[in-house]
């Protein structure tokens, strides 16, 4: 059994201790180890299987940034507790420092004000490395540490993402990647397609398997082909899916006998994945096959199962449409709820013991989203999610990017209710503003990414039922929200 221990100066508060069982510990591999927290006043343990070195990651507020979550570098096991706040410092100039030295070895221009960010930060953790026997000065110092470094991190994005755009105009070979959304019925009225046009050029027109043969033999496919039709009217890039919902109470309650029967099940599964395709061959080029395969719980199945699951979607879809796009939705592409000890693997393993399979998948969508919890991803910043899509590139696949974050807080009945809005992740406070301002970050970082070739709005409007709470470009009352005024921006700026 290893154990790590941290102090944490000044003692958590309230708040700070739902963020502190968000933590978890990572190998330099990335995997991450299911771990069990213990808090004893202001000394944190962490107990897990492994010996090795890790590193803790864990939600951590930042002034005027929200409560990312920040990473320590690989750490060592030892008796003497470790300072939290330090070694999360440590960590964030480490990373701040490789992501500089690797796009400054790539040509681009480091701006002055980063190397002054960068700079003072170092300063500031050298006084809270040189004080660790007086722990309040040296959290002190480590925490305008982290501060700076974070503050550092987003104009060392900013700068690339300029320049990265630049670049990617200036290329004859590059094609701009998709910018669109998931769609429903109120993109049908003239107020919706107004709006949609405005801002997207592509959209992902749902098929879901449990809306359209909720009893087993009985097809309603009237909504999705009023959408298809629509969009092939006016001539809209399309992407279907996901035809296999794999989270919980995603597939049709009438298939629940089935689940134990390996043989049975995925003749269901295969026989909607084909019925789907030969319904829109020729209109949708582009499907999303299966989601959330990697987290699963539909049906109670088990990872091995959803695993074998997708690979047979994947093939039956392959063979129906040989010339079709087929994508993999990926739910939590940090692989947080690993820790929980569930799961075996993580969602790059997932992906790439399919990819082995050679069953012609083209891509993969990571779901990206901030300010949602318990079972959504965790908030990071933009550093973070830039190397994100960097480690999903290694695999060589498209990479499609579905975001969403709130505009306010409170219920919202038309909302997935496992999902709830957080609060201070992102700025202070949810509101339209805040969520514009993530998107304006957001959207240009992943359209710099030669790896992303298209980015979706998980939902367009809130008036419809939805995934997660106020996440849609038009808002419950039927008015469109400020964000559309970044994506306006971006769709005009890559038509330039």
């Amino acid at each position: 059994m290893g154990v790590m221990r941290f102090l944490i100066d000044p003692p958590p508060s309230a708040a700070q201790l739902s963020d502190l069982s968000a933590s978890y510990l990572s190998g330099m591999d990335g995997r991450i180890f299911p771990s069990r927290l213990e808090l004893d006043g202001n000394i944190l343990t962490c107990r897990r299987p492994s010996t090795e070195s890790a590193k803790f990651n864990v939600p951590w507020e930042i002034p005027g940034v929200g409560r990312p979550v920040l990473t320590t570098t690989s750490l060592r096991e030892r008796e003497e507790p470790y300072l939290l706040v330090l070694e999360l410092a440590r960590g964030k100039l480490s990373e701040v420092r490789e992501s500089c030295a690797t796009w400054e070895q790539a040509g681009m221009s480091i701006p002055d004000a980063f190397l002054k960010a960068q700079r003072e930060a170092f300063q500031l953790f050298a006084q809270a490395g040189t004080r660790t026997t007086d722990i309040a000065a040296a959290s002190h110092f480590a925490s305008a540490a982290a501060e700076r470094a974070c503050h550092a991190a987003a104009l060392l994005v900013d700068a690339y993402t300029i320049q990265r755009q630049a670049a990617l105009r200036r290329s004859i070979h590059h094609t701009p990647a998709l910018l669109g959304s998931v769609i429903d019925e109120t993109v049908l009225a003239p107020a919706g397609q107004e709006t949609f046009r405005s801002a997207f050029n592509s959209a992902s027109v749902p098929v879901r398997w449990k809306a359209i043969e909720s009893t087993e033999g009985t097809y309603d496919w009237e909504m999705v082909d009023r959408l298809v039709t629509h969009c092939c009217e006016q001539r809209t890039i399309l992407r279907g899916g996901p035809l296999i919902d794999l989270s919980p109470n995603g597939l049709p309650e009438w298939l629940a006998p089935w689940k134990n029967d390996f043989l049975n099940l995925p003749i269901f599964v295969c026989d909607f994945t084909e019925t789907a395709i030969s319904r829109y061959q020729g209109r949708i080029r582009i499907w999303e096959v299966a989601a959330y395969g990697n987290t699963g719980g539909a049906l109670g199945l088990g990872e091995d199962h959803c695993l074998a699951l997708v690979a047979r979607v994947l093939e039956a879809a392959k063979r129906t449409d040989s010339d079709a796009q087929y994508f993999i939705r990926v739910d939590c592409p940090w692989g947080e709820y690993q820790r929980s000890g569930q799961h075996r693997l993580s969602p790059y393993q997932f992906v790439d013991a399919l990819m082995r399979s050679n069953l012609g998948l083209t891509g993969v969508t990571l779901e990206l989203n901030a300010g949602y919890g318990p079972t959504a991803c965790l908030a990071r910043e933009m550093l973070s999610i830039s190397k994100l899509i960097d480690l999903w590139s290694h695999l060589q696949l498209q990479i499609h990017v579905n975001i969403s974050c709130p505009s306010a807080t409170g219920p919202d009945p038309l909302a997935d209710p496992t999902f709830e809005t957080v609060d201070g992740v992102w700025g202070e406070k949810w509101n339209e503003e805040t969520q514009a301002d993530w998107i304006e970050h957001v959207v240009p970082l992943l359209m710099a990414k030669s790896a992303v070739t298209g980015v979706y709005l998980s939902q367009f409007s809130d008036t419809a039922p939805h995934r997660f709470p106020h996440g849609g470009l038009i808002d419950s009352q039927g008015k469109v929200k400020q964000m559309i005024e970044p994506l306006r921006y971006q769709l005009n700026h890559d038509l330039e």
